[in-house]
């Protein structure tokens, strides 16, 4: 005991560590509704990430139910400190609102001035009357397509196109197969026989990884797409040899003749995908041939297409059949709202540790070009010139505040 004395008294007892906090911390309310979008499975927040937020002193509020449908339980979200709560009104008191689909009319009139909202924008599907409601309670709004990284690439846009890339053939696998009334054809090949041909259209992020899972189950592969610099980009990332060529209606025809599987993967971001493929070229593709048209959400790009649902995915034209669901990664649900949360929470963290969104976009590049409505403005360019809706710089808004 004498010893112990000595040491308090010269200071040599260990002591709590001082963290410094800045001064301009803010603690963030962070609501997760429940989705309300037809067949949306998907949930923005994951019971780890939750914790993790929870532990930085912020305070979530999930609608009960919200993660069900990714396989994330209320008590999995309560144990890790959440707040669990019964009704959209009680979700819609936060200051900051998690969405996976943009909010529907009655949800954006739960919310109140001022709030911040991250969700989807869903430009192709949106309406004039959408960013005006949230212009007139000054929402500051930030969108996964405009959200940008360190490295300026679109972090979440990216994410969905690779496991949409991925399902898309894993999909055409299963309605090739016996079970879903198919020609009964592996995809991809084994030794003596020669391989299914997969035919891709485009060549982004979607394009990359159909082709390296057709590649990796030994398809043979073809891709077009009109951009030399992104064909050549796919070759180099896939480091394996694929068929390339720009896009010409009678190169296009005849692949397509050969083609047991084809993915349309154009994506284009302002706007609806060029419609490529002719009814006629349907007409003289091979029989019980598969279509998976993951353009869809932008209009499509085959004359045969139209949208179907997860209940319903399929239908057949012209013994080709046409797989046109426009929210694939739904299906992969719990896949990907990790990805989705693994990307929001250090963003999160972000708009805390600068004491709030203003803060945070004055700062972060990054962050400033994913909004795009802020203080009663619409602040990209892109949705002005789209909606003809009037443009502020949101650099020359941010320099008035």
């Amino acid at each position: 005991m004498g010893k112990k004395k000595v040491f308090s008294s010269i200071g040599l007892l260990p002591k709590e560590e001082m963290l410094e906090v800045k001064p301009d911390f803010m603690q963030l309310i962070i609501g997760v509704p429940k989705e309300s979008s037809f067949q949306e499975n998907r949930v923005s927040l994951t019971p780890d990430s939750v914790g993790l937020l929870v532990a930085n002193g912020h305070t979530i509020v999930i609608e009960k139910g919200a993660g069900d449908s990714s396989s994330f339980t209320d008590k999995e979200y309560s144990e890790n400190g959440a707040e669990i709560v019964y009704s959209k009104e009680e979700v819609f008191k936060s200051d900051l609102i998690l969405k996976i689909e943009p909010p529907t009319k009655s949800e954006i009139k739960l919310m109140r001035s001022n709030q911040t909202l991250i969700s989807a924008v869903q430009m192709s599907t949106q309406k004039t009357e959408y960013f005006n409601e949230l212009n007139k309670k000054h929402i500051s709004s930030l969108g996964f397509e405009f959200i940008r990284d360190k490295q300026d690439k679109l972090p979440i846009v990216r994410s969905m196109s690779e496991i949409a890339g991925n399902s898309s053939l894993l999909i055409a696998s299963e309605y090739l197969s016996n079970t879903k009334g198919g020609k009964g054809l592996m995809l991809g090949g084994i030794t003596g026989s020669i391989p299914t041909n997969v035919v891709v259209i485009g060549a982004g992020t979607v394009a990359e990884y159909a082709c390296r899972t057709a590649l990796g189950l030994g398809a043979s592969v073809i891709v077009f797409d009109d951009s030399f610099s992104k064909l050549r980009r796919i070759q180099n990332n896939i480091n394996q040899k694929i068929s390339t060529s720009s896009i010409q209606p009678k190169v296009l025809a005849k692949a397509l003749k050969r083609a047991d599987v084809v993915i349309s993967a154009q994506q284009v971001g302002n706007g609806k995908v060029p419609c490529i493929v002719s009814e006629e070229m349907v007409v003289d593709m091979k029989n019980g041939a598969i279509v998976i048209d993951v353009s869809i959400d932008q209009g499509g790009s085959f004359e045969t297409s139209k949208l179907t649902t997860h209940n319903n995915p399929t239908y057949v034209e012209h013994d080709v059949v046409h797989y046109c669901v426009p929210n694939i990664t739904s299906r992969v649900s719990r896949t990907a709202s990790i990805a989705i949360s693994n990307i929001l929470t250090p963003i999160l963290l972000i708009i805390a540790e600068e004491g709030g969104i203003g803060n945070a976009i004055r700062r972060y590049e990054s962050l400033r070009k994913g909004v795009y409505t802020f203080n009663g403005y619409l602040t990209n360019k892109t949705l002005s010139k789209n909606f003809k809706i009037p443009f502020k710089d949101l650099n020359l808004i941010m320099s008035t505040l």
